[in-house]
């Protein structure tokens, strides 16, 4: 495991297809960049998690519900508008540009573009990051990377650190699956 502040470094093991950890706006995140990576198992099994709970994508933008979802709902694109960059993970249904095996069992995709400047840079350089909260199955999601568990930084290949501090609370997830919107996570964004 190697610490960095290159954006550049942490780019090369993303396309290396390695799993990485880095902070984001919320908390700190592990993840692979999903053209990359085969499948997410590595951030399966650096959490010591089941792989019946898919990650979510971080993107860069609004247009990527287009791009990764299909039949996305115009309420789902009205709360990307208003609240992308930031805390919002919208669930929508998967459209073909998302290999199934980062796919959730019903089809579906978990997307948020972060408030992040790192984070939309390594975005920009190895497209969407598949991505969880770093750390062990059960434990609190790490608000700086001071408290992410020993043993996870052993695991993966890569540590980015920006001097960023991320706000430490998660993201709101909304199911947009269906005829109206469905919070499945309250988190710092209230809708």
């Amino acid at each position: 495991m190697e610490t960095t502040g290159d954006i550049r470094q942490l780019a090369a093991a993303l396309k290396a297809g390695q799993c990485a950890i880095f902070p984001t706006d919320t908390v700190v995140g592990i993840g692979v960049a999903a053209a990359y990576a085969q499948n997410p198992q590595a951030i399966f099994a650096a959490k010591e998690r089941t792989a019946d709970k898919p990650v979510a994508w971080l993107v860069g933008g609004v247009d990527a519900l287009d791009v990764y979802g299909a039949n996305v709902p115009d309420y789902a694109r009205n709360l990307a508008h208003a609240f992308w960059p930031g805390a919002l993970t919208l669930v929508v249904r998967a459209s073909a540009e998302v290999p199934a095996a980062f796919q959730a069992p019903d089809g579906s995709i978990a997307l948020r573009m972060p408030a992040h400047m790192s984070c939309l840079e390594i975005i920009r350089q190895v497209g969407p990051l598949a991505a969880s909260s770093a750390n062990l199955s059960g434990e609190e999601a790490p608000a700086k990377l001071s408290e992410v568990n020993p043993k996870l930084m052993q695991i993966v290949d890569c540590v980015f650190d920006d001097g960023s501090m991320p706000t430490g609370e998660a993201s709101t997830v909304v199911d947009c699956l269906g005829a109206t919107p469905v919070i499945l996570r309250q988190g710092s964004v209230v809708l």
